[in-house]
């Protein structure tokens, strides 16, 4: 339960920066050979390894203006191997506030020591 709570609020601060433009907080949460994947066949599919190709990958989004929200997150297991589950919601709106985009994403991903090894995001993908 305190791991849930503790990973929300490191996972939304984490998004609040990307929100701004910052990849950064998220970049220092993984691995150096990190495994990260976006399932599909939009130009957004991926299948990499490494930070340098996620940092690759996280600057392209981020300058689509897309703004992130974690709408909970779930953390269970033992530092040494634990599992980290995140539901959230992805939008873009025009400087009105008019609705262009809104997506649900769900995030599954494994962590060692604090250090995410192995990720994939899973998104409707033909939104």
């Amino acid at each position: 339960m305190v791991r849930s709570w503790l990973a929300k609020r490191v996972i939304t601060r984490n998004l609040r920066a990307l929100n701004r433009g910052d990849i950064r907080p998220t970049l220092r949460m993984e691995a150096s050979d990190v495994h990260f994947r976006f399932p599909g066949t939009s130009s957004w599919a991926s299948d990499v390894v490494g930070r340098d190709k996620v940092e690759e990958w996280l600057k392209r989004m981020v300058a689509t203006g897309l703004q992130h929200e974690a709408d909970d997150v779930i953390a269970s297991g033992p530092p040494w191997r634990m599992t980290m589950v995140l539901r959230g919601t992805d939008r873009f709106e025009e400087p009105d506030g008019t609705p262009v985009y809104e997506n649900r994403y769900v995030i599954w991903a494994l962590t060692r020591w604090g250090f995410i090894r192995d990720y994939e995001v899973y998104e409707d993908t033909e939104r």
